[in-house]
């Protein structure tokens, strides 16, 4: 696939409310939802509707509660909700200048999902007959993918532990962990201690084999766009077959830079072709801010190339 082909499209992501970006529209959202549940609580009972219920497996039709759950909040505690969009705030302005825009959705959305699925295996594996009884609300799964992410690619940045005791990003990561781990192992509060080890499981997953969840979908477009272009090459292949000229007379269309309607790549380009492929496959994982120096410059040789190439 040419350097022209590639899809890739990214802006950059400022910050809050100066771009309209995926953080920005995720608050909202949710706070939207908190203070609708909170004022039609007597009316209708939104959390109800949202909720992920631990009987789930037994009606399997309510499957849109594996992630509408994450962005209902308990209307009773306001620092639920806080709490949590302070947590996305901070952090998954850092996650999503890594990954994109629309990356940090599916990856979002996957972790409530991934979250939600660990809490339901508990539930089934160690209270089978309260499931009916138990349900979940809160996007903390999904705060610790993104806290994993964050902690991952920036292990050690400076935070403050209740904004007074200061410590690297790896050990706030240790210390949460081994709570979550100790609030599973002991149960007996009202945390979803599992759902946060599973958020954070899938975090740490995601960064450590730096997945890129839109593959998942463009995989098929993909292989049809790289069926095109080989289609293409096979009929100008073909066309060039049936014109073929003399000799002598190629030499001088050669000489008048005007043979061919399409300039056969040189060694070199295919080279600088496979180095720009494998560049942008890293964009794709990690991110225009993960490039070197190097691969910028790199780009904008190909760049120029494709531009002087395309004036014939």
């Amino acid at each position: 696939m040419g350097f022209a082909d590639r899809g890739y499209s990214r802006s950059p992501t400022p910050g809050f409310l100066t771009e309209w970006t995926a953080v920005t529209t995720l608050i909202v959202i949710t706070v939207g939802i908190w203070l609708a549940n909170l004022v039609l609580f007597d009316v209708v009972r939104v959390n109800a509707l949202l909720a992920l219920q631990g009987d789930l497996p037994r009606h399997p039709l309510r499957v849109w509660e594996m992630f509408t759950y994450g962005f209902a909040h308990d209307s009773r505690n306001i620092w639920h909700v806080v709490m949590n969009m302070l947590a996305i705030f901070f952090f998954g302005r850092e996650v999503e200048e890594i990954i994109g825009r629309a990356e940090f959705f599916r990856f979002y959305v996957a972790a409530i999902v991934v979250a939600g699925i660990a809490w339901l295996a508990s539930v089934q594996a160690f209270a089978p007959r309260q499931a009916e009884t138990l349900c979940l609300v809160g996007a903390s799964g999904a705060v610790m993918a993104v806290m994993a992410v964050f902690i991952w690619h920036y292990p050690q940045m400076e935070l403050l532990l209740f904004g007074i005791l200061p410590m690297p990003a790896w050990a706030l990561g240790l210390l949460y962990l081994g709570w979550d781990a100790y609030g599973a192992y002991s149960g007996g509060d009202h945390v979803a201690h599992v759902a946060h080890i599973g958020g954070a499981a899938f975090g740490l997953c995601y960064a450590w084999r730096a997945w890129n969840l839109g593959d998942l979908f463009a995989g098929t477009g993909a292989w049809r766009r790289r069926m095109r272009v080989v289609r293409a090459d096979d009929a100008a292949d073909a066309d060039d077959e049936a014109h073929r000229v003399p000799r002598g007379a190629r030499d001088r269309h050669d000489a008048e830079g005007a043979w061919s309607r399409r300039q056969r790549p040189t060694p070199a380009d295919e080279q600088l072709q496979e180095t720009v492929d494998r560049i942008l496959e890293k964009i794709s994982r990690s991110g225009e801010a993960s490039l070197t120096p190097t691969e910028r410059a790199t780009l904008t040789e190909a760049s120029r190339r494709l531009r002087e190439r395309n004036r014939f």
